[in-house]
């Protein structure tokens, strides 16, 4: 499927894609019933590869993880220890 015609609205490292309404791009038709296609929906979890795509995955304890051990050695600290 290509999708077409949409904004990607940057804040810092976020972002968000926005089409002709609010909710478009998350199944939802103007007056709000839900269409059978979406770009994403709220708590997909996504990798980007070294191509570009964004991966749909299912593994958000992974990244939570990934993420708790990031902050730990940004404040100096380490597992190594």
């Amino acid at each position: 499927m290509m999708w077409v015609d949409y904004t990607v609205d940057q804040a810092g490292e976020n972002f968000t894609v926005r089409g002709d309404w609010p909710g478009e791009v998350m199944g939802l038709m103007k007056d709000g019933t839900k269409k059978e296609n979406y770009l994403y929906k709220p708590g997909d979890v996504f990798v980007v590869n070294k191509h570009g795509w964004l991966i749909k995955t299912n593994e958000l304890a992974v990244f939570m993880a990934k993420y708790e051990e990031s902050k730990k050695n940004k404040n100096g600290s380490s597992n190594s220890d």
